[in-house]
């Protein structure tokens, strides 16, 4: 799967480089990066169960979700089937 965009600047700089600084649980967020960038299909996000892939709701339909820690997300869009945008680390709460 693509990402096409990352909104979260110390995100975009693991990322690229790898550089942990400014992002939380780094080991799992490259759990998930390697999901989301070896995933074949959208529905394969929800496969394992510990990352709680959900869609959002309300004032954020369309836009989906992954638990990285208690109060923080790691948040995208679905641009296709292959593709998700506007990649962001968010505090929920």
């Amino acid at each position: 799967m693509e990402i096409e965009s990352i909104r979260h600047k110390a995100l975009r700089r693991f990322v690229e480089t790898g550089r942990p600084k400014g992002v939380i649980e780094p080991l799992r967020l490259a759990d998930m990066l390697g999901l989301l960038r070896f995933a074949v299909s959208f529905d394969e996000l929800g496969a394992p169960p510990n990352f709680g892939f959900h869609a959002l709701t309300g004032d954020r339909k369309g836009s989906y979700a992954m638990t990285v820690t208690k109060n923080w997300r790691l948040t995208f869009t679905k641009v296709d089937e292959h593709t998700v945008a506007d990649l962001d680390l968010e505090d929920y709460h």
